[in-house]
């Protein structure tokens, strides 16, 4: 495996870089300003503004492999060009690269027909609107898919459609349209083979959002966390993604891609947290010394560094496998780097708040943020411990 940066990389990296240098990290203070104010959950202006100059620039739709719509570039291309963006909350949306987005398009390119890409997927290319995956249920442990109890009936050359959801990331965006759901259309067939996904326009009736969920107390304005009801809502057959029944299949499609880019991201947060650590402690002064000098310290910053090379290793050879092997064969490392990157990130993060004392837990700094989000991605397409089961599978199965 071979994990030099292409030439094309390269060049992409160093126009991200000086992207996020001169024009994301100067205005991150007015997208928290905005994101604690009172038209939070109006699309961020700053964002907004940045979005033509990341496409006039070429930094745009970077994550779509294996499409003549995206930029061109491999899983394994895309991972170092993920880890920039995932250092600052701000940097994915600017580049159109941000969840569940990512893998609501490459669902809708793989598997939708022609009039629903034209309807859809190219607005979503264009930033122009937002979009949800409406797969988790508050009534059942939705770690295990199987569990699904909304429905998806035919009736004629519709589907009805009822199901309560939650976690739906996105829904707090006006701009967000469209939902890709999952539910069970035949509970009397094989376990894997009862459940289809189907796209529902946001306004369709009987769609309504109940809440927005907040995450350890931040409602992450304007994207938000949606729990949304579908009562009886009517919606045309063809909307019906690759055919009754294969559900699992989209999911196992999208899910691969939208996990290891958390990881990418992570490897970015992971990152920042370090910098930051090593940066206030060579600047604070306690016991006659500075904390950078303290041992505890010094192990700290040690072995943060040894468990972000040792993830983002593991997020490459990931990566390498998807695009040589398929994510199938790959599902064993995308499963490992699921449970690990959240972790990683979530110590590196643990360490980098303890280094700033009091400051670490305010609003001063990014890092009480940056735990909180991290802190779901131990649950978000999946909890650790269905990963690490998966993981016991496999190398069972080799005997």
């Amino acid at each position: 495996m071979n994990f030099d940066h292409t030439p094309k990389v390269n060049d992409l990296r160093a126009r991200l870089i000086a992207f996020m240098d001169e024009r994301i990290y100067p205005n991150e203070s007015a997208y928290e300003a905005h994101c604690a104010g009172s038209d939070r959950w109006l699309p961020v202006p700053i964002i907004e503004e940045l979005k033509p100059k990341a496409r006039a620039a070429g930094l745009w739709n970077l994550f779509l492999p294996q499409s003549d719509r995206g930029a061109g570039l491999t899983n394994l291309e895309y991972a170092p060009l993920c880890e920039i963006m995932g250092r600052s909350p701000m940097a994915a949306e600017v580049f159109n690269c941000s969840a569940p987005d990512t893998g609501n398009m490459e669902v809708l390119e793989r598997y939708g027909t022609p009039e629903i890409k034209e309807k859809w997927l190219k607005p979503l290319l264009a930033g122009e609107i937002r979009s949800i995956f409406a797969m988790t249920e508050p009534q059942v442990a939705s770690s295990d898919a199987t569990n699904i109890a909304s429905s998806i009936v035919r009736d004629g050359d519709h589907y009805i459609v009822n199901g309560r959801k939650w976690w739906s990331s996105g829904a707090g965006d006006p701009r967000c349209k469209v939902a890709i759901f999952m539910g069970k259309n035949d509970p009397s067939a094989p376990k894997h083979k009862q459940q289809s996904m189907i796209v529902i326009p946001l306004d369709t009736p009987g769609v309504t959002i109940r809440r927005m969920l907040s995450v350890f107390g931040y409602d992450h304005a304007p994207h938000g966390h949606g729990e949304i009801t579908f009562e009886d809502v009517r919606v045309p057959a063809a909307n019906l993604l690759l055919g009754e029944g294969r559900g699992f299949e989209i999911a196992q499609g999208r899910l691969g891609p939208g996990r290891i880019h958390h990881c990418m991201r992570l490897i970015g947060v992971a990152e920042r947290a370090l910098e930051a650590m090593c940066q206030r402690v060579r600047a604070r002064v306690a016991f006659g010394k500075t904390i950078a000098e303290q041992g505890t310290i010094r192990a700290d910053i040690a072995q943060s560094r040894m468990e972000i090379e040792q993830a983002r290793l593991l997020v490459l050879k990931a990566a390498y496998m998807m695009d040589t092997v398929g994510n199938k064969v790959a599902r064993s490392e995308i499963a490992m780097i699921k449970a690990i990157a959240p972790n990683v990130a979530l110590r590196v993060l643990d360490r980098a708040i303890q280094a700033h004392g009091g400051a670490g837990v305010s609003q001063d700094f990014h890092l009480a943020a940056a735990w909180a989000n991290s802190r779901t991605l131990r649950l978000a397409d999946g909890p650790d411990e269905v990963h690490i089961e998966a993981i016991a599978k496999f190398e069972l199965a080799k005997l």
